[in-house]
């Protein structure tokens, strides 16, 4: 490992060092997560991280604090009755699944375990950031392929395809737009993909979906070896608390992650309140009719007063604005946080000009609503005055 001299010393006098990191993870910058208060609000409106507005299942709860009463002891390092669980409600094999501190940890040892630094990752433009931060980490080079409609593109996916590729990473639906690839559209893609390069096809938010031309990519590794689907208890579950996802892939991508998955990666209470929440299938369908109930009003509104809505199908919604002028995504931005709503500002890498919010609960959606019909209003003053 480098060290570099600096100038100043220690009180000793002795001369202090600087570590040097690998090459590979200078200049990359911690994730940045969305606001989670504002100032002069005691309960603000957080609609910045796309959390289920109705929590967690109440078994999820009561087998959380089961789970509590034995925190001496460490968790299930084989995780048998989660994976057992996932694959009872998604018609899989429990050996297909390995689960994890998230989908991002298994992204991570997926890049770790097929990835060579100087190898390339292509990265659809609005798959998962930190995806994009783990093959980079990794040496790898980051081959990004467009959105021209706002969703993954298989076109552009293959025709950045080289000799070099090595990973093909997308989310369907994507964030911040929450679109989704087509399923013929996914099917050619794979059958383009050369069978030595690795898919991850993320799903955090494919819970949420009931497109008929959707393809939640489940059974594709069956048939494709090289496609590994990811999955999150993050978003519809309600557990973002606990960092619990879960990858669903071929016994030979398994066996690459197992050796260096660490022992105890899930904890106990996740692995618990995880394994009550997927088998509460009433429950999850109920959150999931709030947010299909509350999306379709939300876009519907927001369309009327005047705003640009493209579809989602997702647990969220995106706003796009001018880029100058009154009307920016910046300026009602500054709008919502004045009421005491957090939305999310899309950062670098979403499209310019937008604002990303997160569906609610009722009276939440109906304030964003009317916050957001406020801001046009006076908007449409200014351009008068």
């Amino acid at each position: 490992m480098a060290v570099r001299k600096t100038a100043s010393s220690t009180p000793a006098g002795e001369p202090s060092v600087a570590i040097v990191a690998r090459q590979a993870v200078r200049g990359l910058t911690p994730y940045a997560q969305g606001k989670s208060s504002v100032e002069g609000h005691f309960e603000s409106i957080k609609l910045s991280s796309n959390e289920s507005p109705l929590g967690p299942s109440p078994d999820a709860i009561a087998a959380y604090h089961e789970a509590a009463k034995r925190l001496f002891r460490y968790p299930d390092g084989g995780q048998k009755a989660l994976r057992k669980a996932i694959a009872e409600i998604h018609g899989l094999g429990s050996a297909q699944i390995v689960c994890g501190n998230g989908s991002e940890e298994l992204q991570l040892l997926l890049v770790r375990a097929f990835v060579t630094p100087g190898e390339e990752v292509i990265c659809s433009e609005h798959s998962f950031a930190m995806g994009r931060t783990h093959a980079k980490s990794q040496g790898a080079t980051i081959i990004t392929a467009p959105e021209a409609q706002m969703r993954a593109d298989a076109d552009a996916i293959l025709s950045r395809l080289s000799k070099k590729t090595r990973m093909i990473m997308l989310a369907s639906p994507n964030n911040p737009v929450g679109d989704y690839m087509r399923r013929d559209e996914l099917a050619r893609l794979v059958a383009g993909v050369p069978k030595d390069v690795v898919i991850i096809y993320d799903g955090a938010y494919a819970d949420y979906v009931d497109a008929s031309d959707y393809d939640d990519g489940l059974l594709l590794p069956r048939q494709s070896p090289n496609v590994v689907v990811t999955r999150t208890f993050s978003k519809l579950y309600g557990l973002a608390g606990l960092r619990i996802g879960w990858m669903c892939a071929d016994p030979s991508v398994v066996a690459a992650v197992e050796p260096i998955r660490t022992p105890f990666n899930t904890n106990a209470a996740a692995l618990a309140a995880a394994e009550a929440a997927v088998l509460d299938v009433g429950y999850a369908a109920m959150v999931k009719a709030h947010n299909s109930k509350w999306l379709s009003k939300i876009t519907e509104a927001l369309r009327s007063i005047g705003y640009d809505v493209p579809p989602s199908v997702a647990n969220f919604y995106l706003i796009r604005f001018d880029a100058t002028g009154a009307f920016t995504a910046e300026a009602a931005a500054e709008f919502l946080l004045k009421r005491g709503i957090i939305p999310r500002p899309v950062g670098a890498g979403g499209p310019a000009g937008c604002l990303r919010i997160t569906v609610g609960l009722e009276h939440e959606n109906e304030a964003v609503i009317e916050a957001l019909r406020e801001f046009r209003a006076s908007c449409a003053r200014n351009r008068t005055a």
